[in-house]
């Protein structure tokens, strides 16, 4: 199985703070990972390192084979577009838009036409169980149907790589294991590689890799 993500050697210091040093991780197409650690121990800064939004400090990050480290802006913003998606905790939605508009707009940055951007994007949010609430703009909905627009958005544009940052854990109990659920089949249906932060070790243990940030490193 090739590697979707490889990070090799991956260190973080901000100023004088170490976060972590000589992280190293492999995850292939169809793997998926959670990882945790308290707060504060860099999850997020490792999920924005290896979806190219910072740079590591020292280390490299290879995207399906690709060393980034050299690349430009314009590449990197490339990869980003075409190869990575992004789930965070807060769901971040255009409050001005419907739910199958925020979806088709990154297919129509990247160039899709708005019949293909619509058709996708009405398949992603029925398959979350959304078809009745296509028309629906953010206000109108729960925070469990925003957060499933928000994936279905991180989706649309077929990532090789998947990010989530606490991706249900600004939901109640039972709307999380429900989005959480969806989650996950749709991103076995769509072979991706998820790495996926988290507080809750009931939702790790689900996954078939579990990875941690202990003292400024990374075990599994």
């Amino acid at each position: 199985m090739s590697d979707v993500l490889d990070l090799h050697n991956i260190t973080r210091r901000y100023g004088e703070l170490l976060i972590f040093e000589k992280l190293n991780l492999r995850v292939g197409r169809g793997e998926a990972a959670a990882l945790l650690g308290p707060s504060g121990s860099g999850k997020s800064s490792l999920l924005h390192i290896a979806g190219l939004l910072e740079e590591p400090s020292e280390g490299e990050v290879l995207i399906e084979g690709r060393a980034t480290k050299a690349l430009s802006d314009r590449e990197r913003t490339a990869i980003r577009r075409d190869k990575i998606g992004f789930v965070y905790q807060f769901h971040h939605l255009l409050p001005e838009f419907n739910a199958v508009t925020n979806v088709m707009v990154p297919m129509l940055i990247k160039g899709a036409s708005k019949a293909a951007a619509r058709e996708r994007a009405t398949e992603l949010l029925t398959r979350l169980g959304l078809a009745e609430r296509l028309t629906h703009q953010p206000p109108e909905l729960s925070g469990g149907e925003k957060q499933r627009v928000a994936i279905a958005r991180a989706l649309a544009n077929r990532p090789r790589l998947l990010l989530a940052d606490e991706p249900t854990g600004n939901l109640d109990q039972e709307t999380s294991a429900k989005v959480f659920d969806l989650f996950l089949e749709l991103v076995a249906q769509e072979g991706v590689a998820l790495v996926m932060a988290t507080h809750d070790q009931g939702l790790a243990a689900r996954l078939p890799r579990v990875l941690r940030i202990e003292n400024k490193h990374l075990v599994e």
